[in-house]
């Protein structure tokens, strides 16, 4: 028995599998200007792929807010009673002066666009079995785990995602991680620490945040990268371990942890990578996914500079311009809920 979840309503044909909400973007009296994340990033993707003429509010997805029942089908009891403590999310989103704040507010303009970034992720996981491709344009919180959080990642995304899959969608035991944010994904690895149904792939910037020996142990297909790699040397690796994976593993959905944090000049990520080499990544793994017929769900993760909004942008624009999204779709899995949803 399934506990009742908004999330998996049934979207019309009529929408792009690209999800999102105005609640994405953090706004609050100048707080969010203290951690380097651009917080109104998400809105930003939005707007230029609006003025690229590529969607309207009428054909993209409108996220919903994942509630506590779907939290719990990963997160503890114990974990979420925690963050009612501003103590405990300022430190989990490293802006200190939350502290001072009255948790309500916390919970209302910090946790709220979390949590309904979550929600986008976890429904962008069933149009991307029900399509063959969907982008969730927030989420990738992958530093937090069941029972933890850190590096502004205060809910477990995709961990949810795959957890909702493998009970709810028919057919859907493996997936396939390939998360190539700057940083070592540490939530996810913890939380699929024993699991065999799910192969992690994840290249990153081994010397910064999170450090996390014991999480990489999970790791599948391990690809630590030096300070200042570049775009030749990068998309080999990324070419060569991306195709390596779903060699090894032929997975039921890819999630694809596609964070611009490797942007050079990042202040967090230690990589020198060019917007078109951002592109071009994104562009082989949605090549390797198309190849093999397995359906894949993006999410944006970190970025820490004012122009990943537009990088971002550009990639989806491209990844239409090169066929590799779009209205076809894979007919594999012919699972219908039975709900009506309006964009």
């Amino acid at each position: 028995i399934f506990h009742h979840t908004e999330l998996y309503i049934s979207i019309p044909r009529t929408c792009l599998p690209i999800v999102y909400h105005p609640d994405y973007n953090i706004t609050f009296m100048g707080l969010e200007k203290l951690h380097p994340f651009d917080s109104g990033k998400w809105g930003k993707v939005i707007c230029y792929l609006k003025e690229e003429q590529f969607i309207h509010d009428g054909n993209i997805v409108g996220a919903l807010e994942a509630t506590e029942e779907d939290l719990l089908v990963v997160h503890t009891k114990h974990y979420l009673n925690r963050l009612k403590w501003s103590l405990v999310v300022a430190t989990i989103t490293e802006i200190p002066p939350l502290l001072f704040l009255p948790n309500f507010l916390v919970q209302r303009k910090v946790l709220k666009p979390l949590r309904t970034q979550t929600g986008g992720t976890i429904m962008a996981g069933k149009l991307a079995i029900d399509r063959g491709w969907a982008i969730n344009v927030g989420g990738g919180f992958h530093h937090c785990s069941s029972d933890r959080g850190g590096g502004f990642c205060a809910y477990a995304d995709i961990t949810l995602a795959i957890k909702f899959l493998f009970e709810r969608v028919q057919g859907i035991s493996k997936a396939t991680i390939i998360d190539l944010d700057a940083h070592q994904g540490n939530g996810h690895e913890r939380d699929f620490m024993d699991d065999r149904r799910v192969f992690i792939m994840d290249m990153y910037n081994p010397y910064i945040y999170p450090r996390d020996e014991y999480a990489k142990r999970a790791i599948k297909r391990k690809v630590e990268l030096e300070w200042g790699t570049e775009d030749f040397e990068y998309l080999q690796k990324v070419h060569l371990h991306s195709e390596g994976a779903l060699n090894e593993v032929q997975p039921d959905i890819i999630v694809y942890n596609a964070g611009t944090d490797i942007l050079d000049g990042d202040p967090l990520g230690g990589l020198s990578i060019s917007p078109q080499g951002i592109v071009k990544r994104d562009e082989i793994v949605f090549r390797a996914a198309r190849r093999r017929g397995i359906p894949i769900l993006m999410i944006t993760s970190g970025g820490y500079q004012k122009k990943t909004a537009r990088i971002i942008a550009n990639s989806i624009l491209n990844l239409f311009q090169q066929h590799l999204i779009g209205v076809f779709t894979f007919s594999h899995f012919p699972y219908v809920c039975g709900c009506v949803f309006m964009c």
